[in-house]
């Protein structure tokens, strides 16, 4: 479905970014549609105090800090725990960017139409800091490509890019899983797996 939305950047040398781990897989599926390059953008959510899965916000690689003001305003979550939390999201980010750059060197991204995607969003706050890495890059075109995500957010990302492509914008929604006949947990070998397949082909196409 997002492929047929893009269709028209086939051939156009672009480079889609998932976000692991749905988002890879989402990626891989959109990159083959449009005959684009592969890579993984790498950030990660800052969970809540006694609430690791609601994200309070992300931070990227080089170590920018991305916010949900409203949500930690709401919740009352001081300095001090938001530069803890970082602190550990940071840690595992740099062994994951090890890990994944041990397979697949990293795309340039400079000039280039770079498409950023997931398996959908909720709060966007991985996703709104895997936009800024992308951006620091000065690629020639910024798009964000998303199967489902509520309206506000969608709305909120969209100030962030350069087109917005979302398929599905509802106005309930709960959670990206309920959008999904199947959602299951994808694997840090299926992660592996898929960067080795990109890595192969980018060293066919250089031969």
């Amino acid at each position: 479905m997002l492929g047929r939305e893009l269709s028209g950047l086939r051939g156009q040398r672009a480079v889609v970014l998932g976000i692991p781990r749905g988002g890879l897989v989402v990626a891989r599926e959109l990159a083959r549609q449009i005959e684009a390059d592969l890579d993984i953008v790498l950030s990660h959510k800052l969970g809540a105090p006694g609430n690791p899965e609601l994200a309070i916000g992300a931070v990227a690689e080089d170590g920018r800090l991305f916010l949900h003001q409203d949500l930690v305003g709401q919740l009352g979550v001081d300095s001090g725990y938001i530069e803890r939390e970082k602190g550990l999201q940071l840690a595992v980010l740099a062994q994951r960017t090890r890990q994944a750059r041990l397979v697949l060197p990293r795309a340039a991204l400079a000039g280039r139409l770079v498409i950023v995607t997931d398996d959908g969003v909720a709060t966007g706050a991985t996703l709104q800091a895997a936009l800024w890495a992308a951006r620091q890059e000065k690629p020639k075109k910024l798009i964000a490509a998303l199967p489902v995500g509520p309206q506000e957010t969608i709305a909120r990302l969209a100030e962030d890019v350069d087109e917005m492509v979302c398929l599905r914008a509802p106005y309930s929604f709960a959670a990206v899983g309920q959008f999904y006949f199947r959602f299951e947990q994808v694997e840090d070998d299926q992660v592996a797996r898929i960067l080795s397949e990109e890595a192969a082909r980018r060293r066919s196409h250089a031969e």
